[in-house]
């Protein structure tokens, strides 16, 4: 006999205890919302956070925000959105190797980077010298959708997206631990082959020791570290002290990979020159807000402090509608066939 549709997140939620990990964490036992709401007769909750996240307008930005090149032209290389989906694509991987809930794990990967800002980590970098209350991309995550987009989500999600800090030593979840990992997976994997396609490397650049511990195709290192990561997991959460983990040999690899990507990759000296390209711009939009408020998008929480309302809408321009705000705004008048419509990409409607 067919379920009816009442029964339908309840059989799921009845699957999760029968198969997952005795540590995973259960759509049934959420520790909730901010604000509490009625169940959905079909989705669970962490289903409902996914899809969620999945039609929200930060989650679209994504798609012109910077992964590692500034609004990069050729259509293969990575942005802050194809990051999103292969951080994804590993991390239910090793949820569902492990046994654990794959639909929160999901969730907080397509969620991570909701707070980028244009021009990747150099935009950050820049808006939080700008701020007088700095500029982080996770707290900037967590703002939008507690507020600017008012997602409601679940409390395992948000903790998933603040990530670690100095006041928080520990996720809530081995999924949110999940996460955290592959993200680092997945961004050196497909850094160091879009810097190869740009020609700023071969893979004969890279370090022989990383060579031989990783694999010498982008295709095996990302494997062998999925793979170890599995392994080394499958033991480490069943012991005393549970956790996601890595060899030492590979945790140590990776690590050599990520300074050997800033020294040759992120900081080189062409990098550098598009830094102060970037906070030329950044700075000028900055100070022209400040100077013209009403140029803000009027959706933006009115009940706000100036300074707050532009950083919010600057972090969640595009790298291209920030250029042509830019232009728009700062270069001589001449005839922009663009119009900077503050409803645009840069702010929720």
């Amino acid at each position: 006999m067919a379920l009816g549709v009442m029964q339908i997140r309840e059989s799921t939620e009845a699957l999760e205890k029968q198969v997952l990990h005795p540590l995973a964490a259960r759509s049934e036992l959420t520790r909730g919302r901010e604000t509490p709401e009625a169940l959905c007769s079909i989705r669970t909750a962490f289903q409902r956070d996914r899809d969620r996240i999945l039609h929200s307008k930060a989650f679209r930005r994504l798609k012109h925000k910077t992964q590692m090149f500034i609004a990069p032209v050729g259509d293969h290389y990575r942005t802050r959105l194809t990051h999103s989906l292969e951080v994804a694509q590993v991390s239910r991987t090793v949820a569902r190797a492990l046994r654990l809930n794959e639909d929160l794990t999901e969730s907080i990967a397509l969620a991570h980077d909701l707070g980028h800002p244009p021009f990747g980590h150099t935009g950050e970098h820049i808006l939080d010298e700008l701020s007088p209350t700095g500029f982080h991309h996770q707290q900037q995550g967590l703002r939008i959708v507690k507020k600017l987009e008012a997602l409601n989500l679940t409390l395992e999600v948000l903790d998933g997206m603040e990530g670690l800090t100095e006041t928080k030593a520990e996720f809530l979840t081995l999924e949110a631990q999940i996460v955290d990992t592959a993200d680092r997976m997945a961004y050196l994997h497909h850094d160091v082959e879009d810097a190869r396609r740009a020609g700023i490397m071969t893979e004969a650049d890279l370090p022989r020791d990383i060579l031989t511990t990783l694999g010498s195709t982008r295709q095996e290192r990302l494997d062998r570290m999925v793979t170890d990561m599995v392994h080394t997991s499958l033991e480490t959460i069943n012991s005393d002290n549970p956790r996601i983990s890595l060899t030492s040999e590979i945790r140590e690899a990776v690590m050599t990979l990520r300074q050997w990507m800033f020294d040759h990759i992120y900081l080189a000296p062409e990098r550098m020159e598009q830094t102060e390209n970037v906070r030329r711009v950044l700075t000028a939009l900055y100070d022209f807000y400040l100077k013209h408020p009403q140029a803000l998008s009027p959706n933006l929480p009115a009940d706000e402090p100036l300074e707050r309302r532009i950083l919010d809408y600057i972090a969640g321009m595009t790298d291209r509608f920030a250029i042509e705000a830019y232009k728009a705004h700062l270069l001589p008048n001449t005839y922009q066939a663009f119009t900077v419509n503050p409803r645009h990409e840069g702010m929720p409607s």
